[in-house]
């Protein structure tokens, strides 16, 4: 992603927007604080150079990493995340799950807790990294942290209707994201 992004903001590539789902991982931003609740952990811990606090990537996660020119696209950071979160939002309402932003609280939220968590680095006005929704995650990978750093529950897509393959769900998602981002 950094090489991309360095590319995008050179004007030597154009942006992209990539999709995946991780092998399980617990990662926090390069300013985060080591949430681990224990000394052990079941997956490996890195440092990346996102922003936001330790979270989990693993299976039955969507990861949705946008490479955009902010500063080409006269975006402003906030302007830019909102438009991140409320795509994942919308993406969301398409399959019948209410989920909205809260103020101060980064990602997506449920009544049932957070299902989609945030993480973005902005360099030469290029974002780059992006979210993560909790499709069907197993919850023991979250019991062993602190999500997020902010100890609320995290909650699950399948808790709330049957997804769709996660392959199809990143197109929706995707679709949303574009939609927004005018694309």
């Amino acid at each position: 992603m950094q090489v991309r992004a360095k590319a995008v903001a050179n004007g030597k590539a154009e942006e992209i927007v990539w999709s995946c789902e991780h092998d399980p991982v617990y990662s926090t931003g390069r300013r985060g604080v080591d949430n681990r609740l224990g000394e052990k952990l079941s997956a490996p811990f890195i440092t990346a150079d996102r922003g936001g606090e330790t979270t989990f990537h693993g299976p039955g996660q969507i990861m949705l990493y946008p490479v955009i020119h902010l500063r080409g696209r006269g975006l402003g950071v906030k302007q830019y995340v909102c438009l991140l979160e409320q795509s994942c939002v919308d993406a969301l309402a398409s399959l019948g799950v209410q989920s909205r932003l809260r103020d101060g609280f980064p990602g997506v939220w449920t009544e049932q807790g957070k299902i989609a968590a945030l993480g973005v680095r902005i360099t030469h006005g290029v974002a780059y990294h992006g979210m993560a929704l909790n499709v069907s995650v197993e919850p023991l990978w979250f019991a062993a942290i602190k999500p997020c750093g902010i100890g609320m529950p995290v909650t699950n897509v399948a808790l709330f209707c049957t997804p769709p393959p996660l392959c199809d769900l990143a197109k929706i998602w995707y679709a949303h994201f574009c939609l927004r981002m005018n694309v």
